[in-house]
């Protein structure tokens, strides 16, 4: 079968296409913004990309067309499919309908840390010898491709809150029906479909509905917007968990306060320790409700432990892209107010009094209708200095924003004038965190290519 995916460059879509692949259908796809990592996993599959939405990507009619949440109506792709009567579907009610029949689902939900904490879980699993399947909206580098379709049934997806399609307003994650199911934590986001959180929590009702009585649900403890949206209704089993000074059955106690190294604590015993290089207590709490999920299948704290030392992390999840001169360069993902604090707070931890300067692009929906503006400072508390980048079309002004910057602060409006400034600042033993949940012009290796000069 020819299916052709709309929208594949997204973390989502792309993976959906290797799954197809692999299921040994001809797959190609059409996307607007074609950039690294997705676009280099997808090319090399073998899967056949083509930039925009020209109707004819779609001359002959493929047999099935893929639809991504990114495209509305008035798309001339989508505003073709619907004139010709070509048969189409989500992504996510494919993946239900073609690879989770009979499967033991294991879904990460919230609104942080999805990826991270669904590649912790498939990597856990994949170490304790269970193959399973799996899709992740990133790439993950303890596994070659972010989809598999796994040699057993189990099988971890990443379950976003976001619409499913332009014909299916429903989120994502209610298509999936987990026996296992992490809700990481909830917060307002997505405000170009969400009203507010009410809104947000009346989806994750919806998803907690599909969980079996049988199956189990894994939250934090003490987190009003999650029991707020379990008091509308449970029917299954909860394990909750929580760092070692809030009460909880399962627990994580810092040994190193960067979050380095941890203990996983069961009744407030000792079942299990972490040594890994990443930092932050967002990671932490990550790891250890991923313990939780695969004790649910069968995996001891213990051997999750010893698995989660050697996880190697997510691409573009403080991910260290060159250290030139004891000068680092991180890509990152943070997209929100509590990301952007937590993994700045992490760093802070790890690197001590060493310069952290933070290049940020508000680029997602949310950001850039300036839904968090008030939120944005504080989260920068802990950089030493900010450099935030105006996109095109953003619909709110961040001169007040720097103006109230606690640290120094200054707004760009052109990668040139960003690089400079940036290379100005810099010194040995400075950390410069780019974040942006897109391909922020390229800047990552534009800045780079400029250090390496500046350093001849």
């Amino acid at each position: 079968m020819h299916l052709h995916i709309l929208g594949i460059c997204g973390t989502f879509m792309g993976s959906l296409a290797l799954l197809a692949r692999e299921l040994g259908h001809k797959v190609t796809g059409s996307d607007a913004n074609v950039y690294p990592p997705m676009s280099t996993q997808l090319a090399d599959a073998g899967i056949e990309l083509m930039s925009g939405y020209d109707p004819t990507h779609l001359q002959p009619a493929p047999d099935l067309v893929i639809v991504g949440n990114a495209l509305s109506r008035g798309n001339p792709a989508v505003e073709y499919l619907l004139n010709e009567g070509l048969a189409y579907t989500s992504g996510p009610e494919w993946l239900r309908e073609q690879v989770l029949p009979g499967k033991w689902v294991l879904a990460v939900a919230g609104t942080h840390g999805k990826t991270t904490t669904a590649s912790m879980l498939a990597w856990i699993l994949e170490y304790a010898g269970m193959a399973p399947g799996f899709l992740i909206g990133g790439v993950t580098q303890n596994f070659p491709q972010s989809a598999r379709l796994g040699e057993t049934p189990f099988f971890v997806v990443e379950a976003d809150e976001y619409d499913s399609a332009f014909f299916d307003k429903r989120s994502k994650f209610v298509h999936y029906r987990p026996r296992t199911l992490i809700v990481n934590n909830l917060e307002f986001d997505h405000a170009d479909i969400f009203p507010d959180l009410a809104a947000i929590q009346r989806q994750f009702h919806h998803l907690v509905r599909t969980v079996p009585s049988e199956g189990l649900i894994i939250s934090p403890a003490a987190e009003p917007a999650i029991e707020d949206t379990l008091d509308m209704g449970c029917w299954t089993p909860r394990e909750e968990f929580a760092l070692s000074d809030t009460p909880a059955p399962w627990q994580a106690r810092l040994v190193n306060a960067d979050g380095s190294r941890f203990e996983l604590l069961h009744n407030g015993q000792s079942v299990g320790q972490v040594d890994w290089a990443h930092t932050g207590v967002h990671n932490v709490l990550n790891g250890l409700a991923a313990v939780l999920a695969a004790r649910h299948v069968g995996v001891s704290p213990e051997v999750s432990g010893q698995a989660l030392s050697q996880f190697a992390g997510v691409k573009r999840r403080m991910e260290c892209l060159a250290d030139i001169h004891s000068v680092k360069v991180y890509d990152d993902f943070a997209h929100h107010p509590t990301a952007i604090q937590t993994t700045l707070a992490g760093l802070r931890a790890k690197v001590g009094t060493d310069k952290i300067i933070a290049l940020i692009e508000p680029r997602s929906n949310t950001m850039r209708m300036g839904v968090h503006r008030d939120r944005l400072n504080n989260a920068c508390a802990d950089a030493d200095a900010v450099f935030w980048y105006q996109p095109p079309g953003a619909d709110w002004d961040m001169e007040d924003t720097v103006a109230q910057s606690p640290v120094p602060a200054k707004l760009m409006h052109s990668l040139d004038e960003l690089i400079h400034a940036t290379l100005t600042l810099s010194e040995p033993n400075s950390h410069l965190v780019i974040m942006s949940n897109g391909g922020f012009d390229g800047l990552h290796q534009k800045l780079i290519e400029q250090m390496r000069k500046h350093a001849l």
